[in-house]
């Protein structure tokens, strides 16, 4: 069955958001307790390119399978993690890249380079780091994994933040009851 990428976020309702969101399945990484540890020779640059032993992977369905089977623990390590084995993933600065930001309804939604959607909220946060001539901008994705939002993602976040008052606010913006800071 080949792909099917999510619509563009800007045609959809936050219901529509939401239940695409539902209907994407995850391997239950959580619950599997796997007894081999190794090394993937994986990394993930920090414009989000996903390598191999140095070279690129190019198949988008590699990614997007690889990326469903990712974790990172609370000292920070990111591991690919199947039911047999647990490996060691290098990641540069976070695991996925935020490409595509939407306001809908009370809600920011964000679409990643893996076309996985996330809509912000308290289990969706967002995180300002960085200093304020050069802010950075991460979400929480799942299972400790964040997104940095790149440039583009970033002004559309800073658009909608000023249509709803900045810098009057302090630069923040808000989602399903969450506020967040856009500036470090």
């Amino acid at each position: 069955m080949p792909y099917e990428p999510p619509p563009h976020l800007a045609g959809l309702t936050l219901a529509q958001i939401a239940g695409l969101v539902e209907q994407r399945k995850l391997p239950p990484v959580e619950g599997w307790a796997p007894q081999q540890v190794g090394d993937s020779l994986m990394r993930i640059a920090a414009d989000g390119t996903w390598f191999h032993e140095g070279d690129p992977i190019r198949r988008e369905a590699m990614v997007r399978a690889f990326a469903g089977l990712l974790r990172r623990d609370d000292s920070g390590q990111h591991w690919l993690v199947t039911p047999f084995e647990k490996l060691s993933i290098e990641v540069e600065d976070a695991a996925f890249i935020a490409t595509d930001c939407v306001r809908a309804d009370d809600a920011l939604a964000f679409r990643l380079n893996t076309d996985d959607l996330v809509i912000a909220g308290p289990d969706h946060r967002l995180r300002a780091d960085g200093d304020p001539e050069h802010p950075a901008l991460y979400l929480d994705v799942r299972r400790g994994c964040e997104a940095r939002l790149n440039r583009s993602t970033w002004a559309q976040l800073a658009e909608i933040a000023i249509a709803e008052g900045a810098p009057g606010n302090g630069w923040h913006v808000a989602s399903k009851g969450a506020d967040f800071r856009l500036l470090p």
